[in-house]
């Protein structure tokens, strides 16, 4: 490369008057962008940029980024770029340099990590962080050695391991159209036009978070509906009225993978809005009538379009663009500004839906907050990611994120499913007295405790805060109910001449830290909670964020009756591992109709399909009523918790199939599944590649998807999609893509489920996307020889694997770790629409 012209050799490579691109002219630029541009030349590869002095410095990463901190990349040193190439996207003519289809693939900045700078390059080394729309975080480059006569200068590039680490190909495999125009490779070459929305197939912010996830597109209306009925329980409650709000437990650390939701925590004041019959009331969280106090919220909700709702939310104020607590009490008192922000929907129009997922409520609420007073505002989230949503809102001074298991049902408690970790350490803590001050007016330090079984105990003090006239109002307020004993025990040169009061008041306290004997450093006085009594005030202590096999309330008979007598797992051991593996399975099997395999006896013997119910299975197995072709209408079976699982097994289910549609969208599936069933003569190798080239095909139209073994000899290739089109929709597309794949390749694929047909072939099954049929479940077990059970697994992984029963029942530790896996996060869920084929 000429040292007086960086960009001689791009030019030189080039014919501007054949090719689109840039001619390359030196330009300042803005010093720390880069870009990624996927690029189908010769061979297919991911050409990666940093702007230094002014041009862009590329290398060709010949497998693209992997986001595995294992995984270290080839990337080939290229000519630098000009700047103006930032930008471009289209095709090279064939028989020019690099001739092939370019896409604007990542774009975002760069920087050093501190200590370091763009000239350790001339080194051998950058240590660098990315902050892109799909590469983030820190990666490093490395120079090789060259070997012989090799005439490229070889690098590495890898991913440190940090939050933003993730499976093998998650980049590679999600990311599959550009950031500017969210057109695919194949759009890009037919010279189509820019879409409006870039988010289809858009990689980790579609499967790791950043708008994705089953709930980030909508259809601009609220999904249709079917009422949930508990079987024999209390009517559903209409909304309008207060009910126990679910609580959150407090974690040190986000938890990981795509069954957990993450919102914003906000610093404010936890508020239900009941709303019916066109007026609404605001209740604090232990059923205070509050409505006066946030009038304008009540005022603004009971103008929402609905006959009757129950709003779960945080009502806030807000202060240099930030929520703050102090600002909301002034907002109270006084009447100034305030907002709520809406994170759950428990009833709406007389239906109970608070046993609905709650990514389904939330869609649900979105649809009827959004457009609604700007007063109140949907709480947004993001699905996986949740510590660099963390870490963002830490640097930004927020209060912390809440997180949520996405398939939960709404629970009147605090439960493991709601999780908030939080930033600067706060809770609450019972004033027991002050200490006087020097001068003639106010205290010097407020004395605060928390309840324990012993009574009360000593925290220690909070002396700063407070404003000259909060500090009168609360040297008045604890001067009404001074009292001559003091009501806990601690250090005398802590409390030497203190005031003491009757426990009543409650206050908000942030602090840094707490010593090993349980007193606050560091801490400063927020406000008072006048929604929370001082009986309710314990310390807060982190749990294990982890969560636990839930409590099962069915009783399993026969528990050693042997189902699978080759293996030697019994009826107690299957209602076990169904037991265990219920976080991981039922974000795929809860509140979907399915079928089951029942048998009763073990797999040995007499087996059958069951999909109606008519309440033989108990309170924990519930019922939606479906529309069949001949005009009735049958009670299909669905199950919404751990209990529902165990209570099929108990009367002798194996197997666990499911609808590709919720009840609460029966119309519009959200995912399609193509089995990939092969004639027996075949091996698994070629059942393999066969579920690769799908999902390159696939991938072709910007779907992202997602293997699973079946647990038998198959593969299952899953497309997840926002319940949109309906099924007859779905039902054509899968059907013309399996035929379109057999035109192509006959001697490879059958769309013809004969199996005289299969011979030699691997049967396409695309016809468990039709209305009513259904698809054997993630985590399902299996009535086959083993105790096998059906398994997500990354695309990668598959490549490695060697048969479609590489797990069983025995293997549900190892399952729940994988579930919980880097390589597995965001499995089975990207937000895209079905295109058209």
């Amino acid at each position: 490369m000429s040292a007086t012209d960086p960009l001689a050799l791009y030019n030189a490579k080039r014919d501007f008057a054949k090719t689109a691109e840039p001619a390359g002219t030196l330009d300042p630029g803005h010093g720390n962008s880069f870009m990624v541009q996927k690029h189908d030349a010769s061979r297919l590869h991911w050409d990666f940029r940093l702007e230094i002095d002014g041009v862009l410095k590329s290398w060709a990463v010949t497998r693209g980024p992997s986001i595995d901190p294992g995984q270290k990349r080839l990337a080939v040193r290229t000519e630098d770029h000009p700047l103006s190439y930032a930008t471009f996207e289209g095709t090279i003519p064939k028989g020019e340099y690099g001739g092939g289809t370019v896409m604007l693939w990542d774009r975002g900045t760069w920087s050093p990590i501190k200590g370091k700078s763009a000239k350790d390059l001339d080194k051998g080394h950058l240590h660098f962080v990315l902050d892109g729309e799909r590469m983030k975080g820190e990666w490093l480059l490395i120079r090789l050695k060259p070997r012989g006569k090799e005439k490229n200068e070889n690098w590495l590039l890898r991913k440190i391991d940090d939050a933003e680490a993730g499976g093998t190909d998650t980049l590679v495999e999600t990311g599959l159209t550009s950031v500017a125009t969210g057109r695919t490779m194949l759009e890009i070459a037919e010279g189509k036009a820019s879409k409006s929305s870039p988010a289809r197939g858009g990689g980790p912010r579609s499967s790791r978070g950043g708008g994705g996830g089953p709930a980030a597109k909508r259809s601009g209306k609220p999904p249709s509906t079917t009422r949930l009925k508990e079987p024999g329980g209390p009517p559903p409650r209409a909304g309008g009225e207060f009910r126990e709000p679910q609580l959150c437990t407090l974690v040190d650390t986000v938890p990981t993978g795509s069954q957990w939701l993450h919102e914003v925590k906000y610093d404010g004041y936890r508020a239900l809005i009941a709303i019916a019959k066109g007026k609404a009331k605001v209740f604090t969280r232990s059923g205070l009538d509050w409505t006066e106090k946030f009038q304008a919220i009540a005022d603004a909700a009971a103008k929402l379009p609905v006959k009757s709702a129950l709003l779960d939310g945080e009502i806030v104020a807000f202060k240099d663009g930030k929520p703050d607590f102090s600002t909301l009490k002034d907002a109270i008192s006084r009447g100034g500004d305030m907002t709520l922000f809406a994170f759950d929907l428990l009833a709406l129009d007389g239906e109970d839906i608070a046993g609905l997922p709650n990514i389904q409520r939330k869609e649900r609420l979105r649809a009827v907050i959004d457009g609604a007073d700007a007063r109140l505002q949907y709480s947004e989230h993001i699905i996986g990611s949740g510590e660099q949503l963390f870490s963002t809102m830490c640097e930004q001074g927020y209060e912390g994120v809440v997180s949520k298991r996405a398939d939960a049902p709404y629970r009147g408690a605090r439960t493991k499913n709601w999780l908030k970790i939080k930033c600067i350490r706060r809770q609450e803590f019972v004033i027991l007295g002050w200490t006087p001050s020097d001068k003639s007016r106010g205290f010097k330090a407020l004395l605060l405790g928390v309840n324990t079984s012993d009574g009360y105990r000593y925290a220690g003090k909070v002396g700063t805060g407070f404003s000259g006239e909060l500090m009168m109002d609360l040297l008045d307020r604890m001067k009404k109910i001074e009292r001559k004993t003091p009501t806990v025990e601690a250090p005398k040169a802590a409390v030497r001449g203190a005031h003491w009061v009757t426990p009543k008041l409650v206050a908000e306290i942030a602090y840094a830290e707490v010593t090993p004997d349980g007193v606050l450093r560091h801490s400063s006085f927020l406000g008072l909670r006048e929604d929370k009594a001082a009986r309710d005030v314990v310390a807060e202590k982190p749990a294990a964020a982890a969560p636990e096999t839930p409590d099962i309330h069915v009783k399993v008979s026969s528990r050693e009756r042997l189902i699978f007598p080759d293996s030697d797992v019994s009826k107690g051991d299957l209602a076990d591992y169904y037991a265990a593996v219920s976080p991981i399975m039922l974000p795929w099997a809860a509140n979907r109709p399915i079928s089951l395999v029942r048998c009763p006896q073990g797999r040995g013997k007499r087996c059958f399909f069951q999909k109606h119910d008519a309440g033989v299975f108990g309170e924990h197995v519930h019922q939606v009523p479906i529309l069949e072709k001949d005009g009735s209408t049958e009670n299909y079976i669905y199950v919404q918790d751990a209990d529902g699982l165990v209570m099929c097994v108990q009367m002798g289910t194996i197997e666990f199939h499911g609808w590709g549609s919720s009840v609460a969208t029966l119309e519009q599936p959200d995912r399609m599944v193509f089995d990939l069933d092969p004639d027996e003569e075949l091996d698994f190798a070629v059942v393999k590649k066969a579920a690769e080239d799908l999902k390159e095909h696939l991938a072709e139209m910007g779907l992202v998807s997602f293997p699973m073994l079946s647990g038998g000899k198959g593969v299952h290739v899953v497309v997840p999609l926002q319940p949109e089109a309906e099924w007859p929709a779905v039902k054509d597309f899968a059907d013309r893509f399996a035929r379109a794949m057999e035109a192509a390749e006959p001697a490879r694929f059958v769309a013809n489920m004969s199996k005289a047909k299969r011979k030699g072939r691997i049967f396409i099954d695309y016809l468990r996307n039709q209305r009513g049929s259904t698809a054997v479940l993630p985590y399902s077990a299996r009535a086959r020889s083993g105790a096998p059970v059906a398994a997500p697994v990354s695309w990668s992984e598959l490549r490695e694997i060697e048969n479609a029963h590489r797990w069983g029942v025995r293997d549900a530790a190892e399952l729940i770790e994988r579930a919980n896996s880097r390589e597995l996060a965001g499995w089975g869920f990207a937000a895209q629409v079905l295109p058209d084929l």
